[in-house]
């Protein structure tokens, strides 16, 4: 099974676009770490801005998306979404060569590693966004994977997104540009 991960689209429909065009025949769901249509009051608007139309991309993908909360995501969000989106956190249990792999995903503005350390298994895949800069590392038994941002990156590694794939018991995590360039993978 493959996911196609996406993070911070901020209302930028051309670079949900792009991400769409470069991945999405390959992925079988789509997982979506918040803030979806709203820019945040920090953030300049990203290239593309568009959210009626971001919302138009999403919505005719509802039956693919597994969805968080951002901190920019709010009710009236759901009113042009046409799937949930306001849960804190998800997870998936994929199989593994032993037994069961845990992913958790959250935004990442409410928990930080010492509270997802103590909550969470060892071996748990650990999605987040929120900070718009990428991560690809394992710390206390747990994999943290931030694919960035696909509009406003706040790194050098560009708009981003990332591509999770479980084959036979085996996950790998791969960090690419939206344009489909790989940038780093790690396989877990």
């Amino acid at each position: 099974m493959t996911f196609l991960i996406l993070s911070d689209i901020h209302g930028s429909a051309s670079c949900l676009e792009t991400a769409l065009a470069s991945f999405e025949n390959q992925a079988d769901a789509i997982i979506l770490l918040g803030d979806y249509l709203n820019h945040g009051p920090r953030n300049p608007l990203p290239e593309g801005w568009d959210t009626k139309r971001t919302a138009e991309l999403l919505n005719a993908r509802k039956d693919k998306l597994i969805c968080v909360r951002g901190n920019c995501d709010s009710e009236v969000d759901e009113m042009m979404l046409t799937f949930p989106c306001l849960n804190a956190y998800t997870t998936i249990t994929l199989p593994s060569q032993d037994g069961i792999r845990r992913i958790f995903a959250h935004h990442g503005h409410l928990y930080d590693r010492t509270k997802l350390t103590s909550w969470l298994s060892e071996g748990t895949i650990v999605l987040s966004g929120h900070t718009h800069v990428t991560v690809l590392e394992q710390e206390n038994g747990l994999t943290y994977f931030n694919p960035g941002s696909i509009s406003l990156p706040k790194c050098e590694d560009g708009q981003t997104c990332g591509i999770l794939k479980a084959d036979n018991g085996s996950i790998t995590l791969e960090l690419h540009r939206i344009t489909g360039e790989l940038l780093r993978e790690l396989t877990v």
